[in-house]
């Protein structure tokens, strides 16, 4: 076996796997419905449900089994009019997350990378800078 050829742990086996995930995703959502300008957008939702497809969706974003079934970023949030602001504000609370959790910072980079690359499937058309 060369070099190129060894695999190379994902940043999901190296942070733990399913576990971490799922401690991740406690923690990020204690954080968000306790903050008054986000809370309101999970009035109505099951959260069972929604931790488990947040479980499955950061499982892939951190090359883990992709096991999601659930809809496209677009399709979930866009009917939302999330405004740019609390996008930040709820990717802030996932990279603290991962901050008091531990998670290598290179990790955190290619998640602030994810985050990047989505925004316009999460954020409200026309609530962008310069939109």
């Amino acid at each position: 076996m060369t070099v190129t050829e060894q695999s190379v742990p994902s940043h999901y086996d190296r942070i733990g796997g399913a576990a971490a995930v799922k401690a991740a995703v406690e923690v990020f959502y204690d954080r968000v419905l306790a903050d008054p300008e986000l809370a309101g957008y999970f009035a109505d939702i099951d959260m069972v449900g929604q931790r488990r497809h947040l479980a499955l969706m950061l499982t892939v974003v951190l090359g883990g089994p992709n096991e999601y079934t659930g809809r496209g970023l677009a399709e979930a949030h866009q009917p939302l009019g999330i405004p740019q602001a609390h996008y930040e504000l709820v990717g802030a609370h996932l990279l603290a997350t991962l901050t008091q959790l531990g998670v290598p910072e290179d990790v955190q980079d290619h998640v602030r990378a994810v985050l990047a690359q989505v925004q316009d499937q999460v954020v409200a058309s026309g609530s962008r800078p310069g939109v």
